[in-house]
């Protein structure tokens, strides 16, 4: 029990060490392998229910050059190639800022949702190798399209001089470039939905968590694989956007294409010293079968308080339910009928006789879970719906600065994120170890303040990043205006777009790490695939989002006249109005968030073997009982 808890709090504790932007875990079930398999099959919780034994060791950090190595080059190939995105569409693609924004929103917010899928097929079917693997070459054909496109003329509209630029007089794409365009995208879609949810995951099966040694594993991975993601950043914000711009764009997708290459090449390199989980169910259809089950059984009356012996199937835990096991509640009580034993519901054996027919009090708690905290879940998506615009709008502001260093060097406009991958870097590890014990000693809480306050200040801090970006937008358009040029470039430094970038960074810190925490947290083991799932959701909603208030704004704000707030020209249009706008989202979202943090009551799940359940924790921090 010990063992199991400390494995749990290392796990949780090192989320607090990872960058915002890193992808998150995703954990799957697994079972007992048979004796004669030819794949080798190891499962920590098996470990430890079971004191079972393996026939050969983990792939421990044997393993890791080869995992490490494909983690950092597929990082590289993915963040490398779509960093600057933005840019290409408006330069290349001769698109103007509200198509190039609903293009990449669209894509990024169908990008965020396929991780979902991806979890439940590698979950319940193939597992994490055949799924990375799969997928891989998916985002490898993804990228070999999109370099194809900037390298085949007849792939790409044709280049476009100065003087039509200011003119507005570039020719688009065509209907077979943009469809060109779209299948790389579509490639890039699957290589990430799967990817995402199994890459850090298929890492962590390689460690035995019921050894210490396993345990100091599983930890140093998770510091290598920050560390590495960390440098992939700077790397492809920094030298492989500068190639872009200022060598070849052929090279600078290129290059990213033969790192997914390379990255492939290691992954299978390895594959004598891996292990390999099998999968053995997801909890998607746990969740299907207890929502539907409860339809079915709407006429059933409940058994009044306290006759509850007997009368809901609770089973004893097994695999990873055993390590959270929950205990029936009455809120949602309309759900507690789909565990109402009837007649033919149980087998001889106790089993069940249809998994659609009767659910266990196991399952219909995991089900509340889910719905108790979409509330929380939905403050998320205009929080997330600023942090979109970092890489649209923002670089649209950055091309019409001053970007030149030196007479001889000019920022790339796509590489100013890593001012918010800075901040982030050096904040987290400050709050960390710093602020958190300062404030633990006041508040008496392990994480100084609690998930969900840690949440509400990075939804604060979003609403705060968007009101600077319109005063710094105010004052670029009337730099412009009172200094017109050609290129309409403002006589006015890029770096004052610094300070929105900076409290974007501290948003993120915030909201999004706090998410992660409290999915994570608050999750039952055998849902930890779908907590963490939750965060690409929310980065999906928020896409469409502002592909929705993007479109609006753009067809309504045209007015007696004047142009659009979100027109081609940026320096006619209101840009800084559009920022004012989702700042006042903001606000109103923050005053939602308040409302329903203070309705949830943190939870804590009755564990196997644990003498006090049905403890809630208020966002105050203190315990009810």
């Amino acid at each position: 029990m010990a063992a199991r808890e400390e494995t749990r709090e290392q796990l949780s504790s090192s989320w607090i060490c990872l960058s915002a932007k890193c992808f998150p875990i995703t954990t799957c079930s697994h079972s007992k392998s048979p004796e004669n398999s030819s794949e080798i099959y190891h499962s920590a919780v098996d470990h430890t229910l079971s004191k079972q034994t393996t026939t050969r060791k983990p792939g421990g950090w044997k393993s890791m050059p080869y995992i490490i190595g494909n983690e950092t080059f597929e990082r590289l190939a993915t963040v490398g190639l779509l960093a600057n995105f933005n840019v290409f569409l408006m330069t290349q693609f001769h698109m103007d800022q509200v198509y190039a924004s609903n293009v990449i929103n669209i894509w990024s917010g169908i990008s965020n949702f396929a991780p979902i899928l991806g979890a439940f097929i590698s979950d319940a079917y193939v597992g994490r190798f055949r799924t990375i693997a799969f997928s891989s070459f998916a985002a490898l054909l993804g990228m070999v399209c999109l370099t194809l496109v900037v390298s085949v003329p007849d792939l790409h509209p044709p280049k476009c001089t100065d003087k039509q630029a200011n003119l507005n007089q570039c020719v688009g794409p065509t209907s077979s470039q943009f469809g060109m365009l779209i299948l790389g995208l579509g490639f890039l879609t699957i290589g990430t939905g799967g990817i995402r949810p199994c890459s850090l995951p298929f890492g962590l099966d390689q460690f035995d968590s019921t050894t210490d040694k396993g345990r100091r594993g599983i930890t140093s991975f998770f510091n290598w694989y920050y560390v590495t993601f960390t440098i992939v950043l700077i790397i492809a914000l920094t030298v492989v956007i500068y190639i872009q711009d200022s060598v070849s764009w052929i090279l600078g997708f290129a290059l990213p294409t033969g790192f997914m290459a390379f990255s492939i090449v290691l992954f299978f390199v390895g594959m004598r010293i891996y292990v390999y989980i099998k999968p053995e169910g997801s909890v998607f259809s746990g969740i299907a079968q207890g929502l539907m089950v409860a339809y079915k059984k709407r006429k059933v009356k409940l058994p009044e308080d306290g006759a509850r012996h007997g009368v809901y199937y609770d089973p004893p835990p097994v695999g990873t339910s055993a390590l959270s096991k929950l205990a029936l509640t009455n809120d949602l009580r309309f759900l507690n009928k789909a565990a109402i034993i009837l007649d033919g519901d149980v087998k001889a054996d106790g089993s069940k006789a249809n998994a659609w027919k009767l659910c266990s009090v196991q399952q219909i708690e995991e089900v509340k879970c889910l719905i108790n905290i979409i509330p929380v879940w939905a403050s998320g998506i205009i929080c997330f719906l600023a942090f979109s615009q970092q890489g649209t709008f923002t670089v649209s502001q950055a091309l019409k600065m001053d970007r030149q260093l030196s007479p001889k060097f000019q920022i790339p406009a796509g590489s100013l994120a890593v001012i918010s991958m800075i901040t982030i870097g050096l904040w987290v590890p400050l709050y960390d170890r710093v602020i958190v014990p300062s404030i633990r000693k006041v508040t008496k809480l392990e994480g100084g303040i609690t998930n969900l306050q840690r949440i509400g200040i990075g939804i604060l801090f979003s609403a705060l990043s968007m009101v600077a970006s319109g005063i710094c937008e105010k004052m670029r358009r009337d730099s412009a205006i009172a200094h017109p040029s050609p290129d309409g470039i403002a006589p006015i430094s890029v770096m004052w777009l610094a300070p929105q970038l900076i409290l974007m960074g501290f948003a993120e810190a915030f909201n999004l790490i706090g998410q992660i925490e409290f999915y994570y947290k608050e999750f039952p083991e055998t849902m930890k695939s779908l907590a963490i799932s939750l965060v690409f959701v929310t980065n999906s909603g928020a896409n469409y989002l502002s592909t929705l208030v993007v479109n609006i704004v753009h067809s309504t704000t045209a007015k007696n006249g004047k142009p659009d707030w979100l027109t081609k020209d940026i320096n006619e249009g209101r840009v800084d109005y559009f920022y004012y706008l989702i700042a006042l989202m903001g606000v109103i979202n923050l005053a939602y968030f308040l409302v329903v943090s203070r309705r949830y009551r943190y939870k804590r799940a009755r564990m196997v073997g644990d003498e006090k359940p049905g403890f809630d924790v208020e966002l105050t921090g203190e315990v009810k009982q």
